[in-house]
């Protein structure tokens, strides 16, 4: 009992982050997303998460989906800024429809679930995706499905785990991100507790790939005039034959 209770918050909290991050501007959408957050409000993953729950619900219309549009383009689509790539393919591997995306299409295929294309049109892999593939599992598995348990946990671990943290670092760091930032606040306190759910690792920081660029050279202004005069030599060509001074006639009008 108790774990068909997780299993149902869990898809909650999945539904809540598929809506935010499926790009839709239907507002039946968006007035469910709101009641979720309202009853997520009431019933917190810790003070933190109840804090930004409640600062979201503070900027959002109760009537009106505008002002999340408007954000979710300006961090996504906007070429005005930086847009935030979703998919783990990228975050993997720098590259859209990648490896992760095949793995994912491997998962999908051994589910009854498929993307509807004409409504969904970024790749399997795509953090929108994952999500509200993670909470009709969810909701499968509550239904009795439990064979999907498994499949469940290797999306996790093997798709979402790995590139969730770097996603979210992008999100809340962007220059237009208001409402998401805090979207992002509750999105990494769920992703602790699924860590500890499922019983997978956080996945260790990927090191930047640094180019080391040599240290300024200091040279004397000897030095210098060495070289330049190397450089002209080298301008003008071998020579030919080498100057005898003894075969230079000079021209010296004599003085009387």
């Amino acid at each position: 009992m108790q774990d068909q209770s997780l299993m149902k918050a869990r898809s909650i909290y999945y539904n809540l982050f598929s809506k935010f991050f499926v790009y839709s501007k239907d507002v039946a959408v968006y007035l469910e997303l709101v009641n979720i957050l309202k009853l997520l409000e009431q019933n917190p993953l810790d003070n933190t998460t109840k804090e930004a729950i409640t600062r979201i619900l503070s900027k959002l219309d109760p009537t009106s989906n505008i002002a999340l549009v408007q954000e979710y383009d300006d961090i996504f689509n906007n070429p005005e800024t930086k847009n935030i790539r979703t998919t783990a393919s990228y975050y993997d591997e720098g590259i859209e429809s990648g490896k992760k995306r095949v793995e994912m299409l491997q998962f999908l295929a051994k589910t009854k679930i498929r993307r509807n294309e004409k409504e969904f049109v970024e790749y399997e892999d795509s953090v929108g995706f994952i999500l509200t593939l993670m909470a009709e599992l969810n909701e499968l598995i509550v239904n009795g499905e439990e064979e999907y348990k498994n499949t469940q946990h290797c999306i996790f671990a093997e798709i979402l785990n790995d590139f969730i943290e770097e996603f979210s670092k992008e999100v809340y760091e962007h220059e237009k991100a208001d409402i998401f930032r805090d979207v992002i606040i509750v999105l990494k306190a769920f992703m602790d507790f699924e860590r500890l759910y499922l019983e997978v690792s956080k996945p260790t920081p990927k090191e930047e790939v640094k180019i080391e660029t040599p240290a300024c050279e200091i040279i004397s202004d000897e030095e210098k005039e060495r070289r330049a005069r190397n450089k002209a030599l080298k301008a003008q060509g071998p020579k030919t034959e080498e100057a005898n001074p003894e075969k230079i006639e000079y021209d010296v009008e004599s003085e009387v």
